[in-house]
């Protein structure tokens, strides 16, 4: 599904990203020296930039964030069970005729027929 550019060549949500992001970086900006600030303001700045653009395998950065959360909180308990396999009840080997040749067709059409319902027959055995 492609979002709609709603802010210039931005989706809404590229938009409420760069706009959270840039009130964090003018926050820290305005409480911190700049040496704090460019320690924090670079890691808030790419994870901006990443919320924003990042496509990993065509997925959106957040989802996949999203993703790794969930796979690391959620439990992961997988029982494999080894049951015998279940016996398939065999069937008549009548094939479902679909069209019946007319009788008035050449011998060959009818022999090519006769040759194809039993080749299914052999296939489904």
């Amino acid at each position: 599904m492609i979002e709609d550019k709603i802010i210039g060549p931005l989706t809404l949500k590229q938009f409420f990203y760069l706009l959270g992001g840039g009130g964090a970086l003018i926050i820290a900006y305005a409480f911190l020296n700049f040496i704090f600030f460019v320690i924090v303001g670079i890691p808030i700045g790419a994870l901006t930039a990443a919320m924003a653009f990042l496509k990993i395998q065509e997925r959106p950065f957040p989802q996949m964030i999203v993703n790794v959360i969930n796979f690391y909180t959620k439990p992961r308990l997988y029982v494999w069970k080894n049951l015998p396999p279940a016996k398939k009840k065999r069937e008549s080997a009548q094939v479902p005729v679909t069209a019946i040749p007319r009788m008035s067709e050449s011998k060959l059409s009818e022999l090519a027929w006769s040759l194809d319902i039993h080749e299914k027959v052999k296939r489904e055995e």
